[in-house]
């Protein structure tokens, strides 16, 4: 073998070498070892409760253990730091949120990049938020929160999952609308920011469905409006902010999956088809509903645009809002 034959060898070996973990990991689904689910919130809100019905099914469906990682804090950024350095053999996939994947990135350094990252795998679900307040405070409609709002400047205070979440965006949205000025609480997920709310430490709160409802049933917060283009189903005399006097007003909330983009494809696409398989299951589709929460099944592609086009509406609206993190 000449000079030159022995470098094609040596050469086609190297690249056989740099696919072959990509091909094996392909082959090898899911990872042997468990599989787990990181959440950027607390438990019990609806990113948690989601992810837990989703993880269950996952975890019946392939037959490994699937574990739900808690880890809230900043927004849930630092979950999608973790999730970006994560291992790239797929075995750690992120339940990512709007905030920390659309928004954050324009208000603050975050320590990694959505784009270059986190790779997309599916649309999880979609959801809007419905503002509540606390049922000792004396207001009983939105009107009447606008009102109040427009008389005492910065006095009325709202609870968030962090800043740049979507219900902090819900927020800052109807400020500029109505032309009033809130004072924003960021929290480390809907649990903590619930558990503040009924103890009437803050006064309102762009909350889940999910995390509001059984305390809008026993009387202690009070639904004022929901923030999507239609009236919730299982609260439908509970006005959008939409009709509610401010046409246009759209803010709703998805959790959606995505992996390091060291992941290799193959890997992500194998998720992609397994994660839809559970979101189209009936029982999955069922008990998702009874917490307010839509599916969106999707594709990898669908999900990146959806990312792309929801960064440019946000980054948009920070920029000419001037809004800062103070």
């Amino acid at each position: 073998m000449n000079k030159r034959d022995l470098l094609r060898v040596t050469g086609a070996c190297a690249a056989a070498a740099v696919l072959m973990p990509a091909w094996a990991q392909a082959q090898d689904f899911p990872p042997k070892k468990n599989v787990t689910i990181v959440v950027g919130f607390a438990a019990g809100g609806a990113a948690d409760t989601a992810a837990r019905i989703i993880g269950k099914k996952l975890g019946e469906n392939l037959g490994v253990p699937v574990v739900i990682d808690n880890r809230p804090g900043a927004g849930g950024n630092i979950a999608h730091q973790y999730a970006a350095q994560g291992p790239a053999d797929g075995s750690v996939i992120l339940f990512g949120s709007v905030g920390p994947l659309t928004i954050a990135p324009h208000l603050m350094k975050v320590p990694y990049d959505p784009a270059k990252d986190l790779a997309p795998i599916t649309m999880g679900v979609n959801f809007p938020n419905v503002l509540v307040v606390h049922s000792g405070l004396g207001i009983k409609t939105f009107a009447e929160f606008v009102a109040y709002a427009k008389k005492n400047p910065g006095k009325l205070d709202y609870a968030s999952t962090g800043p740049g979440s979507a219900a902090h965006m819900a927020g800052e949205l109807l400020d500029d609308m109505a032309k009033i000025s809130t004072t924003h609480i960021p929290y480390k997920g809907g649990a903590p920011a619930l558990q503040d709310l009924l103890g009437g430490r803050v006064a309102a709160y762009y909350s889940t469905l999910s995390t509001a409802l059984p305390h809008i049933e026993s009387g202690r917060l009070i639904p004022l409006a929901s923030t999507g283009p239609q009236r919730l189903p299982a609260l439908p005399k509970v006005p959008t902010i939409a009709e509610s006097g401010y046409p246009g007003y759209s803010a709703t909330n998805w959790y959606a999956f995505v992996a390091s983009s060291k992941v290799p494809k193959p890997v992500l696409e194998r998720w992609n088809t397994e994660l839809v398989k559970v979101l189209k299951a009936p029982e999955v589709v069922k008990e998702l509903d009874v917490h307010g929460l839509t599916p969106q099944p999707g594709t990898r592609e669908a999900l990146a645009q959806e990312i792309a086009r929801e960064s440019a509406t946000w980054g948009r609206v920070i920029r000419e809002r001037k809004i800062t993190l103070q």
